[in-house]
């Protein structure tokens, strides 16, 4: 999807992070943690929150509102993502009928717009997983932008909330220490907004599932699993619905698949790879980027992707590419590309992957241009 009506386009004005005050760093894991880990994924520690996704995302609405002045009365609507709430098909199975609806995401994303006393505010919830970020903006540009719903002043809010901690099975050696927790809060305006000026237009946004040979993701329960407490002891949880996730046969396809990503991106745009002066991808392990960076090299694209990002943050998930992009705003000038990939539906032999291509607009490029 790509489109190039001025007159509706969107760009981003300011990112806001909030990040858990507790860290969790590879010591904890002991021996469990397998010698090469910090050296294929680049972690190093993990935020872990002890605030459940709704108290997380208004950390980050609040200060986005405080770093920006924004006002939320000219906010016409929030998208919540979610990577972290429990699937439908999951909850129904494990949970009761009450917690199996709290974990529904248009439920906290509805909770989290009364929570700001924006009762006339859209709500939207999605998961996606991952490519939640670029699932959100491509929904915005595709299905809001073009009605109109943003007025002259008005923007919308991509709230990404992630929680993964709640269902990581920590005495897992392969996928124990691979996440973090994390929220984000994007302002998307009109590129004619004069109230909220854009600095990155969004020239193309999409993501999409696709199929892979086997299911690499599923949920189960699993029996006495050690859980760290803020101490930096830990609990044993006797029954734990946690995620399952084949690492070896995510990491062999994730290249692949934001590289094709970023093809399929360029060939909606009709931009060619030497068009392309960043690269900000989804921050899924170090090594996981390096090999991302040599997939892109036959597209033309010479920049080396941004990388190092889960050193002190494990990956964040949907929260990746805006954590990124706040980290290296100043630095993103021309166009950006942004792909990402994830998991596909619980069980599913399916994978996602999206791409956002983004950019710079006259406000960002001038000197001192006020920071995300």
């Amino acid at each position: 999807m790509s489109r190039r009506f001025m007159g509706n386009s969107l760009g981003i004005a300011a990112i806001a992070v909030h990040e858990p005050d507790w860290s969790l760093d590879n010591g904890w894991f002991g021996p469990e943690m397998p010698r090469k880990f910090r050296h294929h994924t680049g972690i190093e520690a993990r935020g872990i929150s002890l605030d459940d996704e709704l108290t997380m995302a208004i950390a980050a609405v609040r200060r986005l509102v405080r770093q920006t002045g924004c006002d939320l009365a000219d906010c016409r609507g929030i998208l919540l993502v979610s990577p972290s709430l429990i699937p439908p098909s999951v909850a129904q199975r494990y949970l009761g009928p009450a917690a199996a609806a709290c974990e529904r995401p248009g439920h906290a994303a509805r909770a989290l717009v009364r929570r700001l006393g924006l009762d006339r505010c859209r709500a939207i919830g999605i998961n996606w997983f991952c490519s939640g970020f670029a699932r959100a903006l491509a929904l915005l540009d595709d299905r809001w932008a073009p009605r109109g719903l943003f007025g002259d002043d008005g923007f919308a809010l991509v709230v990404v909330t992630n929680r993964i901690s709640r269902i990581t099975d920590y005495g897992c050696r392969q996928t124990g220490g691979l996440f973090g927790d994390m929220a984000t809060a994007t302002l998307v305006a009109p590129v004619t907004s004069s109230r909220y000026p854009v600095h990155f237009t969004i020239e193309h946004a999409h993501a999409t599932k696709v199929g892979v040979a086997r299911p690499a993701f599923d949920f189960h329960v699993a029996d006495t699993v050690p859980v760290p407490t803020p101490a930096g002891g830990s609990r044993i949880d006797r029954h734990r619905l946690v995620y399952s996730l084949d690492g070896m046969a995510i990491a062999d396809a994730a290249p692949r698949a934001m590289a094709a990503a970023v093809a399929d991106a360029l060939a909606a745009t009709g931009l060619s790879g030497g068009d392309v002066d960043h690269v900000v991808p989804h921050q899924a392990g170090a090594g996981i980027v390096r090999f991302t960076g040599m997939q892109l090299e036959p597209l033309g694209i010479r920049c080396p992707p941004l990388n190092g990002m889960t050193a002190r943050t494990g990956n964040v998930s949907a929260c990746s590419i805006p954590h990124a992009l706040h980290h290296a705003w100043d630095d993103l000038h021309g166009l950006v590309a942004c792909p990402t990939t994830a998991v596909g539906s619980p069980g599913r032999a399916e994978i996602s992957r999206g791409c956002i291509i983004l950019r710079s607009t006259a406000d960002h490029d001038r000197p001192n241009s006020a920071a995300a």
